[in-house]
């Protein structure tokens, strides 16, 4: 397939939250996620759900360690609150999703600013702990 020809994110980031539900509605309210997929699971648990935001997506669901998947990961509390990776999410004004994600009570980590390279972006917690860089840097048209 050409490169002209993809419209939407052939990588796509998979987590977990112990409130996957929380999670979800946490991500849509403050970085303007989109529900496209949530399938339920017992006790108030998410099998999987996927949100969208423009042309990307992340899947997530509940943790659980009885898959294989599972037992593959750790939350950032079972690791010192470290992160092995983490997600960029390009959007058109960094300083409003900034001022939602601080009264949605995330960990601001680095704060708002002005990129050498470009852009202007910050990094946050989620209320788990996951880490998201957020930013106007957009690499696919800043060549």
């Amino acid at each position: 397939m050409s490169a002209d020809k993809i419209t939407r994110s052939t990588v796509i980031p998979a987590l977990r939250y112990r409130n996957a539900s929380a999670a979800i509605e946490w991500l849509c309210k403050v970085f303007g996620f989109e529900k496209q997929l949530v399938v339920p699971g017992k006790d108030n648990t998410i099998l999987h759900a996927q949100l969208t935001l423009g042309g990307g997506m992340i899947m997530l669901g509940s943790v659980h360690g009885g898959s294989q998947w599972g037992k593959l990961i750790k939350q950032p509390d079972e690791i010192g609150g470290f992160e092995t990776q983490s997600a960029y999410l390009v959007v058109a004004d960094a300083d409003a999703v900034y001022a939602r994600a601080k009264s949605a009570g995330a960990t601001i980590v680095i704060d708002i600013k002005d990129e050498d390279h470009g852009g202007r972006s910050f990094t946050c917690r989620d209320p788990e702990g996951r880490l998201w860089s957020v930013g106007t840097y957009d690499p696919w048209t800043s060549a």
